[in-house]
């Protein structure tokens, strides 16, 4: 089904049913004798979900698209790192935009005094929380839940939940962007900015201008269609021009450092993969912008 203006989702349909095959991919990349990653709680979220497709690929009963326990390993730790980073060096609050299932709150080692602030719509918020806590499991982190609608005056619902924008902050944008109208995408990283005091990072992906069209959705929907999947990304992203998150990140002050899909790869120990819709990503990667002290 195609967006609409206000459209909402669960974790089984539109959007949300993004953040449950994302979840998905860190299970499969979680298993076996060798994992590339370590996320204990994706599997228990996305059988709670309950789309079988998601399921068996959690489980391994399935194989994950061509490359994919890579290409999530690879995504995974680039944003694992911006945060605990920037918790090594201090910044003690953290805000996740979009959560999802994401699990940092509750499978990183935070320091002593911080707080990891989660906001997505309130049903994706509400579901994740209690299917943890029903089975035991306890966040590493001081975490605050924000069930807001990113469309919303989340800024104003951000503060009245403890965040403080005179202290700097640790953000994470992870495959989110695309998923936002053009000028949607500038009012959000302008909101984080004003929130943001020196000291604050902000980590995204840096999307070529001239990737991640309707033809590459295409594409990846198709692969993914070949081995059970029923995303149709054609359908969630909103194409057309949009100013490179960086550039309008540079232009209100930021201090821009853009690592390329490859050389993330070759961080990870991982050769770079060379199919046709890795080419077709351009020179898109991973950004992190930071907010320098005056």
């Amino acid at each position: 089904m195609s967006r609409t203006d206000g459209d909402s989702w669960d974790l089984a349909t539109s959007v949300g049913a993004t953040a449950t095959s994302v979840a998905a991919s860190r299970a499969a990349a979680s298993r076996g004798p060798d994992p590339l990653l370590d996320d204990p709680y994706a599997e228990m979220l996305v059988t709670a979900v309950g789309v079988d497709h998601f399921t068996a690929l959690a489980r391994g009963e399935i194989d994950v698209v061509d490359g994919g326990r890579q290409y999530m390993a690879v995504r995974t730790r680039f944003f694992d790192k911006a945060l605990t980073d920037a918790a090594a060096a201090g910044v003690r609050q953290i805000v996740i935009l979009a959560a999802g299932l994401d699990t940092r709150a509750y499978r990183l080692d935070w320091p002593a005094g911080t707080t990891v602030f989660e906001l997505d719509q309130p049903q994706v918020i509400e579901f994740k929380t209690r299917v943890l806590s029903d089975a035991g499991v306890t966040p590493s982190a001081h975490r605050v839940a924000v069930g807001v609608d990113l469309r919303d005056d989340w800024p104003q619902t951000l503060r009245r939940n403890g965040f403080d924008p005179g202290r700097p902050s640790a953000w994470i944008a992870e495959g989110l962007l695309i998923y936002l109208p053009p000028d949607a995408q500038d009012r959000l990283l302008d909101n984080i900015g004003a929130l943001s005091a020196p000291g604050s990072v902000l980590a995204t992906e840096h999307m070529d201008p001239g990737a991640m069209t309707a033809d590459w959705a295409k594409e990846f929907s198709e692969r993914s269609r070949r081995h059970g999947g029923t995303i149709d990304l054609s359908e969630l992203f909103y194409a057309g021009e949009r100013t490179p998150a960086g550039d309008h990140l540079a232009r209100a002050g930021w201090q821009i450092t853009v690592l390329s899909n490859a050389d993330a790869y070759a961080a990870q120990g991982f050769t770079p993969p060379t199919d046709e819709l890795l080419s077709m990503l351009g020179d898109s990667g991973y950004l992190t912008a930071r907010r320098e002290e005056p």
